[in-house]
């Protein structure tokens, strides 16, 4: 390898190292959930609040990120990014009461925003396009070593350590981490990216309006808000509590079905970059698809007789469900493909609101159903709360069917005018005729 691509390799890895405590941090509480809430009192509904407030400050979190990003460089910000997340996780150590535990999830949750947009700029950076998809890919199935983690090694160590010793002990080493970042981390391969000088409040929201004007913008948006939210609610929050309390599972036997949703996802994650890579217009048959089962999944759950369903088909439902995580990817790949380069990091965060949208209405939608102590939910409750989860999966999917048509029908019209269109983005032999797309627009 050339000196250049090592260093370029040792940039990403420190980058990527940002991203992967990142996602620890957001999935502990999946295997903590029980625990957090005898520690702070609180019922299934303000448990679900965690989850609701620290992915909804990432979502909120994820345009402005783009925008700080674009202005101070990824360098800066994800030193910012570790320090707001060890102080996060420190906060919540010590956490007393729930209200302090609310904002110490906040805290978290801001950091933990700042952190993957700025990596793939790092890797737009230091890497040629066609590598774009495979390393965006490598990364998110390298952030998935991190929910690896949250999961039986954490529940290890909360029953051993205990719930202050562990999570002060993570906070205090991703605020460490912070100083790797600074002096690891350049913004380009030349060195550090310039400031740039604030834009207006009008400049900004133009650019936002722009990005989400473009159809391949919005298919992006919902192709990530229906394959991501159902690996997120559970590896998050719910997962845990449902194989423990609805399924009868040991904690142990349970942390080995939800790590299935790490495991399945960091061996497809490269995979499905490769494919992504090399042919693009593989991307949305195969997001079709895993919607496809996924509906199968969630209507076999749904209606298994009682409610319990034998391991071997809880295992293999989070295995398939599992796949959503690195299918969320496309949609990166559809924001940097249908926007022109100075709008990327803008339709970048735009997308990326979209999977953790859905993750929030979903929490948040299980806690309300569930209601009172999760503690003392059974199956016949959570086949209930879990209806939240069939309906945000059926509006996504139609979503997304309906801008697949009016991206291909947008590409069709420009290439009709004559308008320069990227190959990787141009209409195949199987797209629908012109004037079945004009009726979809």
């Amino acid at each position: 390898m050339p000196a250049t691509g090592r260093r370029a390799l040792a940039v990403w890895a420190a980058a990527v190292a940002v991203y992967l405590l990142a996602v620890f941090h957001r999935t502990s509480l999946g295997v903590a959930g029980l625990q957090a809430a005898d520690r702070f009192g609180i019922t299934a509904a303000e448990l679900g609040t965690f989850t609701v407030l620290q992915i909804g400050v990432y979502a909120a979190m994820q345009v402005p990120t783009g925008l700080l990003v674009d202005r101070f460089g990824p360098r800066r910000v994800l030193t910012a990014a570790a320090l707001f997340m060890g102080l996060g996780q420190v906060l919540f150590a010590v956490a007393a009461s729930y209200p302090l535990a609310l904002a110490a999830r906040a805290v978290l949750g801001l950091g933990d925003a700042m952190t993957f947009v700025s990596v793939l700029r790092v890797v737009a950076a230091h890497y040629p396009p066609r590598k774009y998809a495979v390393l965006s890919s490598v990364t998110a199935a390298l952030g998935q070593v991190g929910n690896l983690l949250a999961t039986v090694p954490l529940t290890f160590l909360l029953s051993n350590a205990g719930w202050s010793s562990t999570f002060a002990i993570a906070g205090a080493a991703t605020a460490a981490y912070s100083l790797v970042v600074l002096f690891r981390v350049r913004d380009t391969p030349d060195g550090e990216q310039e400031p740039r000088e604030a834009a207006s409040l009008r400049d900004v929201v133009g650019q936002v309006r722009e990005a989400w004007r473009v159809p391949g913008t919005r298919l992006g948006f919902w192709v990530h808000f229906s394959t991501m939210f159902s690996p997120g609610v559970l590896g998050l929050l719910w997962g845990f509590p449902y194989l423990v309390q609805a399924q009868g599972l040991s904690p142990a036997a349970a942390g080995s079905v939800l790590s299935l949703l790490v495991v399945v996802a960091m061996v497809t994650g490269p995979v499905i970059g490769q494919v992504m890579g090399r042919w693009p217009e593989s991307r949305v048959p195969m997001v079709a698809g895993f919607l496809l089962a996924a509906m199968v999944v969630w209507a076999v759950l749904l209606g298994w007789p009682g409610g319990v369903v034998p391991r071997p088909v809880a295992a293999v439902a989070f295995a398939v469900l599992a796949v959503g995580g690195p299918l969320s990817g496309v949609a990166f790949a559809l924001a940097r493909d249908y926007n022109p380069i100075h709008r990327v990091g803008t339709a970048t965060g735009v997308v990326n609101v979209g999977g953790f949208t859905a993750t929030t209405v979903t929490a948040l939608g299980i806690g309300l159903l569930i209601g009172g102590d999760t503690a003392s939910a059974g199956p016949s409750t959570f086949r209930f709360a879990f209806l939240a989860v069939a309906v945000v999966l059926l509006l996504g999917s139609w979503r997304t069917l309906v801008w697949w048509r009016r991206a291909r029908a947008a590409v069709f019209a420009a290439e009709t005018r004559g308008d320069d269109v990227p190959v990787r983005i141009r209409r195949k032999p199987w797209d629908i005729p012109a004037e079945q797309e004009a009726a979809a627009s």
